[in-house]
């Protein structure tokens, strides 16, 4: 049987469900209970034949359910085959179920299932973002147990998460016995190499590996040299930047809008905004087209002067070179502006998005509805945070609790309320100090009881 370990419950933490209650009665306010999410899209008999496994599981956000959507199918006499597994797979290694991923794996070996190798380089992907590089290794060594040959695709896969993982001795060593594995190292596989060096600051090493690359006749691409360009513009050795940039293009290999990118912010940086809005426009005379990248550059670095109204003349400009504004310009603005404390003008920037037609992302929201809460705006914020629930996006913890308490200090006892009991659904936690200013409030009429919930947190914070 396939499962997931279940969290222990802390006896001593009160849930937010029961802080909600206890504060609406304490204020005479009737909470409506809501049903809980059951797993009510577990199939039955009837929608079995309508709504296949990988359909219904790619929705679930739970990968408990996930499960336990696996087991009903199951025992309804379905045999799960190679794409089920998959499915299942990407959904536990997404939500870092890792354990679970491989008692699945185990499944999968022993049913002898073919599998391909895309799986596996999903899977090395998400070992990455879980910090766990020598699962990844143990995974790569055990592929060919799944019936699944090993290609450069999968080897550089793993290489990538060594390097990303800090293992470079590791990657070091594999790079090396490529050869004894069957692999011949391709462009990517250096780039890999090269971004490995430089991030241990050894540009002279990694200006070796691009040697080799020459030697070994391995092309160097664009990436080759945005790799050492930016290290160098990052160093603030910008003539050597720019040599090196001369040097790629008299051998054909034509600087793109990173490479812009990157130069320009090194002259940001460096407090020449206009060398970096010349090269912008210098970019067309060299065949390339400036594109938002470049102008995001530019408008990162006025609105770190706090030069705002100048970062929203950049807008038109990119307006007549008919390039449509995305999420992360119109985000540059917005944070910029709510950094000023301009939550407002920052609204109206979100709803002038809306209507252009680009859709705020997670970031928008979340910087929208922390702009508020650091303005004392607090039903603004929650106006943003309903938006935010309706476009599947929420709030860090922090924002939450602060959300919380500034609603109930105002009064605003539904949208406190409210906001505790969306906590709850996604079990996020309403800290001590949050829930001492709740009580705090609650009890403001008392003095006795006021005067005790003092006593009991201090007791708290002494004991801790």
């Amino acid at each position: 049987m396939i499962f997931l370990r279940t969290k222990a419950i802390n006896p001593i933490c009160f849930s937010n469900q029961t802080l909600s209650l206890l504060f609406c009665t304490l204020h005479t306010k009737n909470l409506r209970a809501k049903p809980c999410h059951e797993q009510s899209r577990i199939v039955n008999s009837k929608s079995h034949k309508r709504i296949p496994f990988i359909t219904q599981v790619k929705e679930l956000h739970d990968p408990e359910e996930a499960l336990c959507l696996f087991h009903e199918y199951k025992k309804q006499g379905v045999k799960h085959d190679y794409p089920s597994y998959a499915a299942l797979l990407y959904k536990l290694a997404r939500s870092r179920s890792f354990e679970a991923v491989e008692t699945v794996l185990a499944h999968v070996q022993n049913r002898g299932i073919h599998c391909k190798e895309t799986i596996f380089i999903a899977l090395f992907q998400h070992y990455s973002k879980g910090k766990l590089p020598e699962e990844a290794v143990k995974l790569f060594n055990r592929m060919p147990q799944f019936n699944c040959i090993r290609t450069l695709q999968s080897f550089n896969a793993l290489l990538n998460t060594l390097i990303d993982n800090g293992c470079f001795i590791e990657a070091n060593d594999t790079f090396q016995g490529s050869y004894k594995m069957g692999f011949r190292p391709n462009t990517v596989s250096f780039n890999l190499m090269i971004k490995g060096w430089l991030a241990k600051d050894e540009f002279v090493k990694a200006c070796d590996v691009f040697d080799e690359m020459l030697e070994k006749k391995v092309q160097p691409s664009v990436v080759t040299y945005n790799s050492l360009i930016g290290f160098l513009s990052r160093k603030g050795e910008m003539t050597k930047a720019m040599a090196l940039l001369e040097d790629m293009t008299k051998k054909g290999k034509y600087p793109n809008k990173v490479t812009y990118a990157l130069l320009m912010e090194s002259f940001c940086s460096m407090g020449k905004y206009e060398e970096a809005k010349k090269l912008m426009f210098d970019m067309a005379y060299r065949g390339c087209k400036p594109q938002l990248i470049n102008f995001s550059v530019l408008m990162n670095d006025l609105g770190k002067k706090g030069k705002i109204e100048e970062a929203k003349s950049l807008l038109q400009e990119m307006r007549k070179r008919r390039l449509k504004p995305d999420v992360v310009i119109y985000n540059i603005l917005i944070n910029y502006l709510c950094k000023e404390g301009k939550t407002t003008e920052a609204y109206k920037v979100l709803i002038e998005m809306q209507i252009k037609g680009c859709e705020p992302n997670a970031a928008t929201f979340r910087m929208m509805v922390d702009g508020f809460c650091k303005t004392q705006d607090f039903e603004g914020g929650l106006n943003v945070f309903n938006v935010m629930l309706a476009s599947k996006h929420y709030p860090r913890s922090e924002t939450f609790n602060q959300l919380v308490v500034g609603l109930l200090n105002r009064g605003k006892i539904d949208g406190g309320c409210f906001v505790l009991e969306e906590m709850e659904k996604r079990k996020v936690e309403f800290d001590l100090k949050s829930w001492e200013s709740v009580v705090k409030i609650a009890c403001a009429e008392d003095k006795n009881a006021s005067e005790l919930i003092d006593d009991l947190t201090s007791t708290h914070h002494h004991l801790n």
